[in-house]
């Protein structure tokens, strides 16, 4: 399961509130796979909260509606949820056209296959 497709978001400079963009289809490679264990392991094993790593965008393979593409700066924002302390990712980015931040819904590291 490391192609997969996600509901994505927009959130344009000075709005208040994100707005639905439709589907974000990428995948996540092996390597990136192991690189978002090994990020939740030191989330948990330093008491920390979240962290940012940068994407290989060579393996990505990213598909984004085409009004809202290209993105720069993309990273995988890797958080421990709050209830079980297990981690989860999405895909965080910003529009090159206006820096609008877009981002898709989270996942869980270990639904990856």
């Amino acid at each position: 399961m490391n192609t997969l497709t996600i509901e994505g978001w927009c959130k344009k400079n000075g709005d208040k509130k994100s707005t639905p963009l439709g589907d974000i289809h990428f995948h996540v490679s092996e390597a990136e796979h192991v690189r978002l264990e090994q990020t939740e392991e030191q989330l948990q094993k330093n008491h920390e909260s979240e962290a940012m790593i940068d994407v290989d965008m060579t393996t990505l393979e990213l598909k984004i509606p085409e009004e809202y593409g290209p993105l720069v700066g993309c990273q995988w924002r890797v958080y421990l949820s709050e209830r079980d302390q297990r981690g989860q990712f999405h895909l965080v980015a910003h529009r090159a056209s206006d820096d609008s931040l877009i981002y898709s819904n989270s996942i869980m590291i270990d639904q990856l296959g």
